[in-house]
């Protein structure tokens, strides 16, 4: 059973109430489908940068790629889908199709990779934003909610279906493992890979190893905690570091499963940690960001933020950069744990964070984009849409 605490028990409610939303909009999408996609909340999709330039899912539901030198679009935001039948709310009328995006975009070579709440994976190029192939090709999965990760020639994601997927990166194939790897529970995690293994938890509460070439387990049996997994594993050394909804962080050996240590906070992991000089730094919906010891999991510093933080943070230069759902930005200096608020941006932030060269991108409930400088606290409005697009 998830533990509350009371203190945050709005945020705990809507985290319920968005999880339930979800799993409604799910089952009605399973139900109702014609072919067509299924209106749904707006995504919180976050940014990869590339080469100076920028990739995300936006609200509309198309992919976008910004310049970082002047901020302009490179070309039309594309959508994934255009109008065509399509499931109401609780209903199986025909509407304009929207997808939400969730997952954050990858890259490799000349693609750029997204996922679909309507239960599909998108590669476009990324000089031209041009739709060079979709999977699957002639019907949908369940939502899939987490983003992709990619090698050079492989694009792995994981759908809500219980099912882990690995495509050839260039053709969107889906030969080079006999099946996707079936968990079985709802997946919204995106994966992670040292090596030749990928690292990927689940709504069963469980971490799982497994081999990217041939999809089969590595380790004797998945790591188990008390609450579903989310956030993203973090490889650190010989570690895999995870967050969970039963309020502990752990630190998983990555060879064979075991448990390293585990820390009790007072509330869910959502976001994703950050590691520098071996320390982990995990926000928290508790409202705190705590630093803990990647070594043997013992508490250095702990950072009250006061609004919970879903977002993943990210880490430029020597400072851990954070925002909380509230919209303020925050870094913590890794030399001396001393945290600083660099800004408030007044809009709700639940989409993790990308950061380049200095600057840190915040991509808010408003479906606006920001560009911070993480050292000053400067910032620049990036536009995501084209004009006259609400």
């Amino acid at each position: 059973m998830i533990q509350m605490n009371k203190k945050y028990g709005k945020t705990t409610v809507f985290k319920i109430s968005l999880l339930l939303i979800i799993l409604v909009s799910i089952l009605v999408f399973s139900s109702c489908r014609t072919g067509g996609t299924f209106i749904v909340p707006k995504g919180w999709s976050g940014a990869i940068t590339d080469n100076n330039t920028l990739f995300i899912g936006t609200m509309e539901g198309s992919i976008a790629a910004v310049s970082l030198d002047d901020g302009r679009l490179l070309w039309p935001p594309t959508p994934l889908e255009t109008q065509q039948a399509s499931s109401g709310f609780l209903g199986c009328a025909r509407a304009p199709s929207a997808v939400a995006i969730y997952g954050t975009p990858s890259k490799t070579g000349d693609l750029v990779y997204v996922t679909g709440y309507n239960g599909k994976i998108y590669a476009y190029s990324a000089d031209t934003g041009t739709l060079r192939w979709v999977y699957p090709r002639d019907n949908y999965l369940r939502p899939i909610v987490g983003g992709s990760i990619t090698t050079i020639d492989t694009v792995y994601f994981a759908s809500s279906n219980g099912r882990l997927y690995a495509l050839d990166a260039e053709t969107g194939d889906d030969t080079l493992w006999k099946e996707p790897f079936n968990i079985g529970e709802t997946i919204w995690s995106t994966p992670a890979i040292s090596g030749t293994t990928l690292y990927i938890g689940s709504f069963d509460n469980k971490l799982y190893a497994i081999d990217v070439e041939t999809g089969k387990e590595k380790w004797d049996e998945p790591f188990e905690t008390e609450g579903a997994i989310v956030s993203t594993p973090v490889i650190h050394d010989n570690s895999v570091i995870i967050g969970s909804f039963d309020r502990y962080l752990y630190s998983i050996n990555k060879a064979n499963g075991r448990q390293n240590w585990k820390f009790l906070a007072g509330n869910w992991f959502w976001a994703t940690p950050v590691v520098y000089n071996n320390t982990v730094y995990a926000g928290c919906l508790d409202g705190k960001v705590y630093a803990v010891n990647a070594a043997n999991g013992d508490l250095i510093a702990e950072f009250d933020l006061r609004s919970p933080v879903s977002s993943s943070p990210v880490l430029v230069d020597d400072l851990v950069v954070v925002a909380t759902e509230e919209g303020i930005v925050y870094t913590i200096d890794t030399g001396n744990n001393r945290e600083r608020h660099l800004i408030n941006l007044e809009e709700e932030v639940f989409a993790p964070l990308a950061a380049s060269q200095g600057k840190v991108y915040v991509h808010t409930s408003k479906n606006a984009l920001y560009e911070i400088d993480a050292a000053t606290g400067a910032k620049r409005d990036i536009t995501i849409k084209e004009p006259g697009q609400e």
